[in-house]
């Protein structure tokens, strides 16, 4: 059965200089109904203030997939890796066996903030060590197209890899009026980063909301002024 979230309806959550939303329960947010699709375990949205973010912490265990919307965020990490990531640009961190990473805007010059998507799925695989990928992707997205940016599915020849089999992460930008289909899956997570679109057999999404889906595939159009979205194709669930 669907289930569509309003942004609005999103637990949110702030810090000096970054305000959140979550699709999931995260952090002090706990919703035991609430806590993971298929094997999609976080989909934050992110706005940060230039020279602010979020200082060193752990993961482990843990694909992390960024998506900036606008501006740009640096990012560091124990193992030596290092990144300014920026639209057009998919990045992953594999924390693996344990990993220490900060993410900053470090924008003071213009004081513009950053905007973006990250999103959290397991691994098929405890016990490998931390990785780091980022490859640009914006040439692909110019055609409209439903695009793959990050799998462990090899039928999907995805922009980076990801610890995960059973998921692919697609991207699309659309212009107003344009459709894609989203593919049939068992577990499906479509956020709307940008703009509107009509889904079918779900209605009207905005800037903000998601819909998880279970089975059928789905066409999706574009409102008068375009729309970016991002959706999870999952073919396996936690426990599954």
């Amino acid at each position: 059965m669907d289930r569509l979230v309003r942004s609005a309806d999103r637990a949110a959550s702030s810090m000096p200089g970054v305000r959140s939303r979550h699709c999931f329960s995260f952090g002090d947010h706990y919703d035991p109904e609430n806590t993971h699709h298929g094997v999609l375990l976080a989909c934050n949205s992110e706005q940060v203030s230039a020279g602010l973010g979020f200082d060193t912490h752990p993961h482990r265990a843990v694909e992390i997939v960024t998506w900036v919307l606008s501006g740009s965020l640096v990012h560091q990490d124990s193992e030596g890796h290092s990144g300014l990531v920026y639209p057009d640009l998919a990045q992953r961190m594999s924390a693996g066996t344990g990993v220490l990473h900060s993410e900053r805007n470090d924008r003071a010059v213009d004081g513009a903030d950053v905007r973006f998507v990250q999103m959290w799925v397991l691994p098929d695989e405890a016990g490998t060590p931390p990785s780091y990928e980022q490859r640009e992707v914006g040439a692909d997205l110019t055609g409209g197209a439903l695009v793959p940016i990050a799998s462990g599915d090899p039928a999907h020849d995805s922009a980076i890899r990801i610890g995960t089999r059973g998921a692919t992460l697609h991207a699309a930008r659309l212009a107003p009026g344009a459709v894609v289909e989203l593919p049939e899956a068992p577990y499906g997570h479509l956020y709307l980063a940008e703009g509107t679109a009509e889904v079918e057999a779900a209605g009207a999404l905005s800037d903000g909301d998601s819909l998880r889906t279970a089975g059928d595939a789905r066409r999706v159009s574009a409102g008068p002024d375009g729309a970016q979205l991002l959706f999870w194709e999952m073919h396996t669930r936690l426990g599954g």
